[in-house]
């Protein structure tokens, strides 16, 4: 894991009209954030911990391969399987299905209660991911700058409709399969200033917010308190170079 160094920073910009990432500042206390995306090998080795000590999933998850990033899991089953590395690893879990915090989220859909303090692991806040993304650039559509290229992360090209698109056009050739694409190993490309790999492209990465708009400043914001969607960030091989900005907002 790499260490975020707690600041204040912009959070979003006015760089392509994006009317759900009108800047404003936000204060992020330091935090800890993997280095790489889950492999589909880390997915598996918790995985199979958790199910045989009383964890149920909506979904097992698959891989391209163990070094690749784990895909097909939803919202519920990232939760639930950071309580389970937190409890493998011998860590206070993170999340509750009661308000008093005593009974670990293990099994089915529920929103759950946050025991913010907790030593385990969890999700990201969409702050949190924005800044780690960011690398401690300043206002750069991307990871390490303002133009995006395959030699720099996987996602589908398209120089024509994006100036600052660099391609070649197309899926990345390195990872398609006789034109089809698919996800790349976990660490392919450089990583940002901070260490961390694969923020821009590869695959969707689950934030713990609700999906509002505008996203809320301040210090340490965790989003609305209610919602329909929860925020995806990042982008992933399969769509163009705007949504692998680091101030794209995805939701599902």
């Amino acid at each position: 894991m790499a260490l975020i160094p707690a600041g204040t920073f912009t959070m979003g910009d006015t760089l392509d009209g994006e009317s759900d990432a009108v800047p404003t500042s936000v204060y992020v206390s330091a935090f800890y954030i993997d280095i790489n995306l889950v492999s589909y090998s880390q997915w598996q080795t918790v995985y199979t911990w958790a199910t045989s000590h009383g964890y149920g999933f909506d979904y097992p998850g698959s891989g391209k391969a163990a070094n690749h990033p784990v895909q097909t899991v939803d919202w519920w089953d990232a939760v639930k399987w950071s309580n389970a590395r937190s409890q493998q690893a011998g860590l206070t879990p993170v999340y509750y299905t009661d308000a008093g915090l005593t009974r670990v989220y293990t099994n089915g859909e529920v929103t759950p209660y946050v025991k913010w303090t907790a030593s385990g692991y969890r999700l990201p806040t969409e702050a949190e991911w924005e800044k780690a993304a960011r690398g401690g650039l300043i206002g750069k559509r991307f990871p390490w700058g303002d133009t995006i290229s395959e030699s720099q992360a996987n996602y589908d090209s398209d120089t024509t409709g994006y100036s600052y698109d660099l391609g070649p056009s197309g899926f990345n050739a390195t990872y398609a399969t006789n034109g089809y694409p698919y996800t790349s190993p976990v660490g392919s490309f450089a990583p940002n200033g901070y260490g961390l790999y694969d923020m821009a492209g590869n695959i969707w990465e689950w934030c713990w917010d609700w999906h509002g708009t505008p996203y809320a400043g301040g210090s340490d914001p965790r989003g609305p308190t209610t919602g329909s969607n929860r925020v995806l960030r990042g982008g992933d091989w399969f769509y163009y170079a705007d949504y692998a900005r680091c101030a794209n907002r995805g939701y599902n």
